[in-house]
């Protein structure tokens, strides 16, 4: 497989491309996409079978179980990011080393109903939690400690947004792939 077409499979939808001026409708709309991915991904991912969701969307990707998990780990982190910038003046947040997370037990073989449940839990108390935010909260910021990048509220949300949709997209395209 050449680089191109290997990165048309790690990055289906592109890159994350943070507008120049993020409007309260692009706030919105990302809300939006937010609040609709547990249902998206429960509805792309419950028709499967074990040997489907244990499939890697891609050569050396992670399987579709592992993406599943994967999301309810990293909008789990996203959720923590938000509440510490909102409690702290520009917190740093602590990564963590998501390629090692995905060999874990509990991403690398568990039902993934407990991370679509948890997916939907997380998304409905950050949804609920987006939808209060004032002005001045979304432009409150984190600090990345690799790079020591500084992200406002507004930025994560667009972020997490496309977060989500990057990975329906990986399973889409898998599914679209093998005709399931």
């Amino acid at each position: 497989m050449d680089n191109t077409a290997l990165e048309k499979l790690k990055y289906p939808i592109g890159h994350f491309v943070r507008p120049e001026k993020i409007s309260a409708l692009k706030l919105k709309d990302w809300i939006a996409q937010i609040e609709a991915l547990p249902v998206n991904l429960r509805d792309l991912v419950i028709p499967l079978s074990d040997t489907q969701l244990d499939t890697p969307y891609r050569p050396d990707g992670w399987t579709v179980r592992q993406v599943v998990h994967h999301l309810a780990d990293s909008h789990h982190h996203s959720y923590i990011r938000f509440k510490w910038a909102l409690t702290e003046e520009r917190p740093v947040i602590k990564p963590y080393l998501e390629k090692e997370w995905a060999k874990l037990e509990d991403a690398s073989t568990a039902p993934i109903h407990l991370s679509l449940s948890h997916l939907e839990a997380v998304h409905a108390k950050l949804v609920y939690l987006l939808n209060g935010l004032s002005s001045e909260e979304w432009q409150r910021t984190f600090i990345h400690p690799d790079g020591d990048i500084e992200t406002s509220l507004e930025e994560n949300a667009g972020r997490y947004a496309w977060h989500g949709n990057h990975h329906l997209a990986h399973i889409e395209g898998l599914l679209n792939r093998l005709n399931w």
